[in-house]
């Protein structure tokens, strides 16, 4: 088994002295990292958000013009002092709601959702952003 073991290195060295080493071409280094650059370019997305700042303008606007119509045009009379005016307002407020009746449950629910909803956001927030961190 020795006697062919023999062989078979002499049969490796001369197949090995036959071949010529190859070598990459000057710029094959180059030509990879740019395929490289190429790749994390596709990788990297720039940062768009959910809402626009010409939303959150509109939104701001339309919430500014409820308010100055609602302050102007609610009250009937204009001469009413300011505290009337908040009795009015919470008359106003507890006549509307006065026959809506909430379980317990129903009220612990609408009390913990903003809560939740919060956390929720803060927690996706880290995730995302040690998720695509430069």
């Amino acid at each position: 088994m020795r006697e062919s073991d023999k062989n078979i290195e002499q049969l490796i060295e001369k197949m090995m002295a036959e071949e010529k080493l190859q070598s990459p071409s000057i710029d094959f280094t180059s030509k990879i990292m740019a395929n490289v650059q190429i790749l994390e370019e596709k990788k990297l997305k720039a940062y768009k958000p959910l809402i626009s700042k010409p939303i959150w303008i509109s939104i701001g606007i339309a919430l500014a013009l409820l308010v100055i119509y609602v302050s102007l045009f609610s009250v009937s009379e204009s001469n009413i002092e300011i505290e009337q005016v908040g009795k009015l307002y919470s008359d106003k407020i507890s006549k509307s709601f006065s026959g809506i009746h909430f379980s317990k449950n129903i009220f612990y629910a609408i009390l913990i959702l903003p809560i939740m909803i919060l956390v929720q956001v803060g927690v996706l927030k880290n995730y995302f952003d040690k998720k695509y961190q430069l």
